[in-house]
């Protein structure tokens, strides 16, 4: 029986599992470790797990996610692993690879087995430590000329902003790292949406602010794509009672009447996506994006 070997590079950790290529959603977890910094390092990590792997049964592909800008199978841009900026990880590994931005793969989890199975236009936004986002439409994931389409962490509904040159709006008000900032001293953001969902004035007026700078800039996507479903994902989606009526009044006030309705879920595979989703993108092949 073939396997796969799915692989979730983060800016910290390494995360890996195996499944059957013929159900890429039943990962079985081989291991969590530091993530490898250096090119060298990083392909000795996981060729050790190709082998280890090929001793039991073929392996039918290889998906890796990133946490940045990726193009084909080259690292165009990870700002928190900058050692892997132009690395062609198919030729550093030797092997055909399937690789991904992180969101990416996540909503290919999703469309292939989880909250999206069978639509065909879905936008998903994951909140962690910095915010990911991507569309399918039409039945493929889209990826854009140089591979960072639909990056809404970027979006922008303040006229005012001077801009950032390593974070975008959107993400310097609703990420994980901005409710951290927000919280209250010797607190973090899960603090904060703890004290928020328990009542806490100051803590519900910072959640408050997040899901109204979210929900402005989904009115603008929502508008643009019409999706089927919008999926919030990543560790704020645990403020999701808190964030969907502040996100709904925003497209309301911002879409016209016949998009109001657009429904919000929180994503089936939480933080197991990623990884999920590398296990589908290994299973397909080259052209994963491809739903259909």
């Amino acid at each position: 029986m073939k396997r796969v070997l799915a692989l979730d590079l983060g800016g910290t950790s390494l995360r890996a599992g195996r499944s059957r290529a013929d159900d890429p959603a039943a990962i079985e977890m081989l291991g969590r470790w530091p993530a490898p910094r250096q090119p060298d390092a990083l392909r000795a990590a996981i060729l050790r797990l190709v082998e280890d792997l090929e001793r039991d049964a073929p392996l039918a592909g290889i998906g890796i996610t990133i946490p940045g800008l990726v193009e084909a199978t080259t690292c165009r841009w990870v700002p928190n692993l900058p050692e892997l900026d132009g690395i062609d990880l198919a030729a550093l590994l030797g092997r055909p690879v399937s690789v991904g931005n992180d969101a990416h793969l996540a909503l290919l989890a999703e469309a292939e087995g989880g909250a999206a199975r069978g639509l065909r236009d879905v936008l998903l936004l994951a909140i962690g430590t910095g915010i990911g986002s991507a569309v399918l439409a039409d039945g493929r994931i889209l990826r854009g000329a140089r591979g960072g389409a639909c990056s809404f962490g970027w979006a922008c509904a303040d006229l005012d902003d001077p801009g950032a040159e390593r974070a975008g709006w959107l993400e310097r008000q609703a990420s994980g790292s901005a409710l951290d900032a927000a919280a209250a001293p010797g607190q973090n953001g899960p603090a904060l949406i703890a004290a928020a969902q328990q009542g806490a004035p100051d803590a519900l007026a910072a959640v408050e602010h997040a899901g109204r700078a979210v929900g402005a800039v989904l009115a603008g996507a929502v508008g643009l794509l019409d999706p089927a479903v919008i999926l919030l994902a990543g560790g704020v989606a645990e403020a999701f009672d808190l964030l969907v009526p502040t996100i709904r009044t925003m497209l309301h006030r911002h879409l016209p009447p016949h998009l109001h309705q657009v429904p919000i879920r929180i994503g089936a595979f939480g933080p197991q996506a990623g990884l999920v989703g590398a296990a589908f993108a290994a299973a397909r092949g080259a052209q994963w994006w491809k739903l259909s």
